[in-house]
């Protein structure tokens, strides 16, 4: 089921100014008018943008080209300088940050700098971290740079399980980090950050979906999140991570025994007209599932963000789209609407 906390979602509402609001109904407005008429027609700014503060990451998970090493573009570390000079340019209208693409934030060390920066400027901010970095000094930083979600990955209860994905990863590291947020939180007399646990359902831990909704009870952090796991070869599952419990899993066997994804892939994605993602070098690309930056939309060492926003490169993917998206990579694996939701 959807998930909802009240407190969460009245800080989110806080946040929607009028030029805010405005913004984001001239893009829905832009969107729906967009389908009907089979064209792209783009009003507004983003409603959400996702910021890379790093691709570097201290884990090695198989599904990832953090884990992997395996980027074909440059590695290296989000400026502070870079950052707030985009984040003027785009504020008024912006609502909804994200601090992640590919990598591991806790590792820039600007981090939070730039969270405060974004939390002053009244911008909803998020994050996702596999809590290896969330020592006590660390967590205090945290709920004192006023980010507002922090979403904590732990895909397992125990360390045999968890370390078989999050590889040279320490499950009793995560559930320190854990606790010393929700013990700031309290020391600070904080609302923020909303905390979950997300548990990435992949065959080795999914006989354990109960015990980390019990383990989030025990800790105190305020939901848990099950999501499902994208995996690149899906028709092979080389690495044996497809679930066996089928709400759990983005594919499914065809008639002809093959594994197939279950997104549908219609002529149109809300994503491309409400936000983007920017690495941690400037570079523009359409959605998260553009891991290695192959879709490159503009350059925000170039040019500014509004340039790029409606520049002739933003015009034709929004018009693949519209036209013929199974044709994109990057769009094959998507799980849009395949998410699930629980307390």
């Amino acid at each position: 089921m959807p998930y909802f906390n009240l407190n969460d979602s009245l800080n989110l509402i806080s946040k929607i100014t009028p030029a805010r609001g405005w913004n984001a109904l001239k893009v829905w407005s832009s969107y729906r008018l967009s389908r009907i008429l089979g064209r792209p027609i783009q009003w507004g700014y983003p409603i959400s943008v996702s910021f890379e503060p790093t691709t570097s990451c201290n884990l090695r998970c198989p599904e990832c080209p953090s884990g992997l090493r395996a980027f074909t573009r440059p590695t290296g570390m989000l400026k502070k300088d870079f950052f707030r000079r985009t984040i003027d340019d785009i504020y008024k209208e912006l609502t909804y940050l994200i601090f992640y693409f590919q990598g591991e934030p806790y590792l820039n060390t600007e981090f939070l700098d730039m969270v405060k920066y974004a939390t002053d400027k009244g911008i909803y901010t998020a994050t996702s971290t596999n809590a290896h970095y969330l020592t006590d000094a660390n967590a205090k930083k945290t709920v004192e740079s006023g980010l507002d979600r922090l979403i904590i990955s732990i895909d397992g209860t125990t360390q045999d399980v968890y370390k078989q994905y999050r590889v040279g990863g320490n499950l009793e590291k995560v559930m320190q980090g854990a606790k010393n947020i929700v013990k700031w939180k309290k020391e600070l007399n904080s609302k923020k950050p909303f905390v979950f646990f997300q548990f990435l359902v992949v065959k080795h831990n999914e006989h354990q979906i109960e015990e980390i909704k019990q383990l989030a009870k025990e800790i105190g952090v305020d939901q848990v999140r099950f999501k499902t796991a994208q995996v690149y070869d899906y028709e092979n599952d080389p690495n044996n991570l497809i679930p066996s419990i089928e709400k759990y899993s983005r594919y499914r066997k065809g008639k002809d025994g093959k594994m197939k994804s279950k997104s549908g892939l219609g002529n149109h994605c809300w994503k491309l007209w409400q936000g983007n993602v920017i690495s941690w070098d400037g570079l523009v690309v359409p959605c998260c599932f553009d891991k290695d930056a192959a879709h490159r939309l503009g350059n925000l060492q170039v040019q500014t963000f509004k340039e790029v926003w409606n520049n002739d490169n933003y015009k034709q993917f929004r018009k693949e789209i519209m036209t013929s998206r199974k044709n994109i990579d990057i769009c094959a694996n998507c799980s849009e609407g395949l998410k699930v939701w629980e307390d």
